[in-house]
């Protein structure tokens, strides 16, 4: 079978991190690149790959206020923003991907308390006062990426340019898509990386799949 990979870049990236540390933007995207090829011989499959789809949005180099900090601070100098554009374009060097970036909603950009810090707060666990940097977080929502995956699943199983589609993400919003290319006759693989799924999703796949026990939690 002709296999396309269709990846959210941001899910992938938080799970990867999760399983496996961080490491420098070459070796993630070398990474990525030799997970993906597991896919196409999982159980027992032999598959030819037709194109891997990478979908995320590049950094903002927007300055934004720190409401701990209370300065702006320039996200173009962060760690994130070069080490994101690092990964992009090693991605761009490989055979055989597809880069597919939407854009960030910059303008709604904040910085916000982690949700475990809140829950420490309202327990009085911690204080205000005791608040630190690393206890915030970077709020900003990506715009366009989950239309992009929709539109390539339609385009793919209507075009017939591939037997089989093989979703990485943990997102349930691509039920239509997915269903839509079952009913073109395309074997649709979910991969959601060891993270659970919605029951409505289980409907609508061939399959659910991972290929590394790293994302995968270990019971006793």
């Amino acid at each position: 079978m002709k296999t396309a990979i269709l990846i959210d870049g941001g899910f992938y990236r938080r799970r990867a991190q999760k399983a496996h540390g961080d490491i420098n933007a070459q070796d993630r995207a070398n990474e990525l690149a030799n997970y993906c090829r597991r896919h196409l011989t999982s159980h027992g499959e032999n598959n030819e790959l037709y194109r891997i789809f990478y979908y995320d949005c590049a950094p903002t180099s927007k300055r934004v206020y720190h409401p701990l900090l209370k300065r702006q601070v320039d996200l173009s100098k962060s760690e994130l923003y070069i080490w994101m554009n690092q990964f992009l374009n090693e991605l761009k060097k490989k055979r055989k991907f597809a880069i597919r970036l939407g854009k960030l909603a910059e303008e709604q950009a904040h910085y916000t308390i982690r949700s475990e810090i809140v829950k420490k707060l309202c327990t009085g666990t911690i204080d205000f006062e005791n608040l630190t940097e690393a206890d915030f977080c970077l709020e900003i929502d990506q715009k366009g990426v989950d239309m992009k995956i929709g539109l390539d699943i339609a385009s793919l199983a209507y075009k017939r340019q591939v037997d089989q589609i093989v979703l990485i993400s943990g997102d349930s919003d691509f039920v239509s898509a997915a269903k839509l290319a079952r009913r073109e006759g395309i074997d649709f693989i979910l991969d959601p990386l060891g993270a659970p799924i919605k029951p409505d999703l289980f409907e609508h796949i061939d399959g659910l799949r991972t290929c590394d026990k790293a994302y995968t939690p270990q019971t006793s």
